[in-house]
């Protein structure tokens, strides 16, 4: 059992007379998570799986009296998969204003919808993490320095889902059917996306330019679609946490480029099943790119936990010259160069942006250092 960073942190959010959301994609280890700080607790708790169609009819447009009936003597209210039901953010509201003693518990696959439905209603009224695959930190104080190690090129080939970390042997199989739009479920269902089949072309095309710059009318003609589909599509997967966005950074250097963008996936695993390449890396020539998704997810989620409110981007001019990746904090930059071979640890970063603006830290990340930057 890999321990959460989270555990801790909501922990301590406990009674507090707020709600405690958890969103992240499908199989993150939400529910576990939830289920794990419930059973470390004495208090009587309620599970309710909408999943399941009676508790979704049940927790639709629930008054007062009905939620008081269904809570009854529990402390704890523990609500899987909230997006599932609609208009739950009112029904939420009322569950965290007229049972002030009972901790409301949320998880929530789907970001877009859930935080659509939430937002508003539960406003100053919860506490809201993201979860993500297991992390570097996480897997350290769990399993030790050297099986983080040992294992480095297994999570640049397979990812970071926990169940691909707990059962290797089957995480081909794990991965395909994660990838196989498992993970993406709610957007086909919610958004009445009618053509799945161009979810999955536009995957493969951004799987294919990890850590390349993309253009959104390129990716459209390749796929056969518009750019503001393509967009729009990638919102979505957005909100899904299957990607994010690294957009270019721009502000005194005349030459700098304004409104280019890189698309990371969150994890690699799923990186490799969309394009159905699990080769070793010794095999492969997309190491550099497979090493920079790992390190920037890796220390997205290293942010996020510790609270660090940083603003990312990558950079480069029109001169080619290029920073993988940047960090922005109270007016002070980390700048980042990723190489996958220890070998080539030895970059200077380029004098037009370093002279420009106010370094705090220039690192060249390698399999040898990389550990100190995600704990």
């Amino acid at each position: 059992m890999i321990k959460r960073q989270l555990q801790d942190i909501i922990e301590k959010k406990l009674f507090q007379k707020k709600a405690i959301v958890l969103i992240g994609a499908r199989q993150v280890g939400k529910s576990t998570l939830f289920q794990t700080i419930v059973d470390g607790n004495d208090k009587k708790t309620l599970f309710l799986d909408c999943d399941d169609p009676e508790v979704r009819e049940t927790l639709t447009n629930a008054n007062t009296t009905e939620l008081k009936l269904l809570i009854a003597d529990n402390n704890i209210v523990f609500i899987d998969e909230a997006q599932r039901v609609e208009n739950i953010g009112l029904t939420l509201k009322i569950i965290t204003d007229r049972f002030p003693e009972c901790q409301l518990l949320v998880t929530g696959s789907s970001a877009f919808d859930l935080s659509n439905n939430i937002n508003e209603p539960l406003t100053g009224r919860k506490y809201e993490y993201n979860l993500f695959p297991i992390s570097t930190n996480e897997l350290l104080k769990s399993n030790g320095l050297l099986f983080v190690k040992q294992s480095l090129e297994s999570r640049l080939i397979y990812g970071s889902y926990p169940d691909v970390l707990t059962n290797q042997q089957n995480a081909k199989e794990l991965l395909m059917n994660l990838s196989s739009s498992y993970l993406y479920k709610d957007i086909l269902k919610i958004e009445n996306i009618r053509k799945p089949e161009l979810l999955d072309k536009l995957l493969v095309a951004l799987a294919l330019q990890v850590g390349s710059e993309v253009s959104y009318n390129e990716v459209g003609q390749t796929i056969g679609t518009d750019s503001k589909t393509v967009e729009k599509y990638i919102g979505l997967l957005e909100r899904c946490f299957v990607i994010f966005r690294l957009n270019a950074f721009s502000r005194n250097v005349r030459t700098e480029l304004k409104k280019s963008k890189k698309i990371f996936f969150y994890d690699n695993g799923i990186r490799n099943a969309i394009i159905q390449n699990f080769s070793p890396l010794a095999l492969r020539n997309d190491k550099g790119a497979l090493w920079e998704n790992f390190f920037i997810s890796e220390r997205i989620k290293r942010n996020h936990y510790s609270g660090c409110f940083a603003r990312v981007y990558f950079w480069r001019t029109s001169e080619k010259q290029e920073i993988d990746y940047i960090e922005e904090e109270n007016g002070k930059f980390r700048i980042f160069e990723l190489k996958a071979s220890p070998s080539k640890g030895k970059t200077a970063f380029p004098s037009t942006f370093t002279n420009n603006y106010n370094i705090e830290q220039s690192v060249v990340i390698t399999p040898d250092n990389y550990i100190e930057y995600l704990i």
